[in-house]
């Protein structure tokens, strides 16, 4: 993909695209218009990344068990919609500011944390990221254990057999490789594979709601479950897609205008997700599983072929999106400390990183405790970002060129850092009232603190408004 470069106010180019020659996807530039994709394109990438297993469990959990928890199915879908309808528009605040910078995450942190401060936020998203790469890497070796059993017998640590060890490895090379090529692989993948596994996805429900002898029976079965509040609900909502939302400026800066943006949000939180979320609970209701495939590699070798073929599909386009994003954090950070590392490198050594963490059980030993202490952490990162660009320095995105801001602003390190500990507090020590989301009350409170401390240190030098020469006019 050729493209002029960005020059910075002094007329020089350290920061090169350089797309055609090392897949640097834009990583420490701003994506021209002509390099800008199609409504459709954002569609599909955004249908296939929402489709996550966490999606399912959500609503497994929406449902509760036979021993206790969850709501009725109006209730379900009642939670459903205010979860997701908080996450379009936080999705679409992000995803609006990436469309008109053409900035990736990285890019447009600089504005609220400074040229250097963003080795923070970014090695936290870094860490985030590698550590789900690592996990579904796990969940489809997982999902070929469970299809197929261990043939050899060989156990290689603990409970992990050699078969799982080796589809890891094989599927972990395939997904590094097509986040290596960038966002036209996300495309091209994701095109054929959103429909497909929606569709499946709806008719392997209906299958096990027939043989639990129809969905009056499930709404039946649904009115006796008790115990799980709306907050609760919502709270699972937020916790299990909040990391999307933020990582979504990496995909939305490909977008022409905001009613492409509006596309790719409803196709993840309008479309994909909630359906999950309600076969999530159908699924549970009628087979106690909230993982349809679970059942679908139970119930003979087509089911089980179809299934094995559907997850792979589904996780493959999630996870490209994973690794995609972490190489742009993890290539910002290095630049931020004066080290220029192409994105091609970081890719593949992260993908090698994942796909060994994964293939020795990441995913089963340690996953729930790191997803759920960074989750409560890292969210608030957003906060001073939103502020930045709708409150506080608006103009500057369009007139100050990233090169040129100041290596920190405090404002957005202190509100995030607040942001981040009150999120810690707020999940694990003080829950706040009617079950609100941890990590969404951290948001806004970061969010309120960086317009206050904002106006506050305003006189200092590096809170000057800044004017690149390059981008004026």
């Amino acid at each position: 993909m050729g493209s002029t470069p960005v020059e910075s106010e002094s007329g020089s180019n350290p920061e090169s695209p350089e797309n055609d020659e090392s897949h640097e996807e834009y990583m420490l530039a701003a994506v021209p218009k002509t390099e800008r994709r199609s409504w459709w394109s954002m569609f599909v990438i955004w249908a296939a990344f929402g489709y996550v297993p966490t999606g399912l469990i959500v609503g497994g959990q929406l449902a509760g068990s036979d021993d206790g928890g969850g709501m009725p199915f109006s209730g379900a879908v009642g939670t459903i919609v205010v979860g997701q309808g908080i996450l379009v528009v936080l999705t679409f605040l992000l995803g609006f500011a990436a469309m008109k910078t053409g900035f990736n995450l990285s890019l447009m942190s600089r504005y609220s944390y400074g040229n250097r401060g963003i080795v923070l936020p970014m090695f936290i998203m870094a860490l985030l990221t590698l550590g789900w790469f690592a996990s579904i890497v796990g969940m489809v070796g997982d999902i070929f254990d469970a299809a197929f059993g261990s043939w050899t017998g060989v156990m290689v640590f603990d409970n992990l057999s050699l078969e799982f060890v080796i589809f890891s490895l094989i599927w972990g090379a395939v997904f590094t490789y097509s986040a290596w090529k960038g966002i036209v692989a996300l495309e091209r993948i994701s095109a054929p594979a959103a429909p497909f596994i929606l569709v499946v996805a709806i008719i392997v429900v209906l299958m096990m709601v027939n043989e639990f002898g129809g969905f009056g029976n499930v709404l039946s079965e649904g009115a006796t479950r008790a115990g799980t509040s709306v907050g609760t609900g919502v709270t699972l909502i937020m916790g299990a897609w909040i990391a999307g939302v933020i990582m979504g400026v990496d995909i939305f800066r490909y977008a022409k205008n905001a009613a492409h943006v509006f596309i790719g949000v409803g196709a993840c939180f309008i479309l994909t997700n909630p359906l999950l979320n309600l076969i999530g609970y159908t699924a549970q209701i009628s087979s106690g599983d909230a993982n349809f495939i679970a059942w679908m590699v139970t119930s003979g070798w087509v089911l089980t072929i179809l299934g094995v073929v559907l997850w792979v599909l589904a996780l493959w386009t999630t996870n490209m999106t994973e690794l995609y994003c972490n190489a742009l954090y993890v290539g910002a950070s290095a630049n931020a400390v004066g080290k220029r590392i192409p994105r091609g490198p970081i890719v593949i050594i992260a993908g090698i990183i994942g796909t060994i963490l994964g293939a020795f059980g990441f995913y089963s030993y340690f996953f729930a405790d790191f997803i759920t202490i960074l989750g409560a952490a890292f969210v608030p990162l957003a906060g001073p970002i939103l502020a930045d660009f709708y409150v506080v320095r608006r103009r500057e995105y369009d007139e100050a060129h990233p090169n040129d801001l100041p290596p920190v602003r405090w404002p957005g390190i202190i509100s995030f850092l607040i942001g981040a500990v009150l999120g810690i507090v707020f999940q694990y020590w003080m829950p706040l009232p009617l079950d609100f989301p941890a990590g969404l009350a951290a948001l806004i409170i970061a969010f309120i603190v960086h317009i206050v401390i904002s106006k506050g240190m305003a006189n200092r030098p590096e809170q000057e408004l800044v004017q690149s020469a390059a981008r004026v006019g």
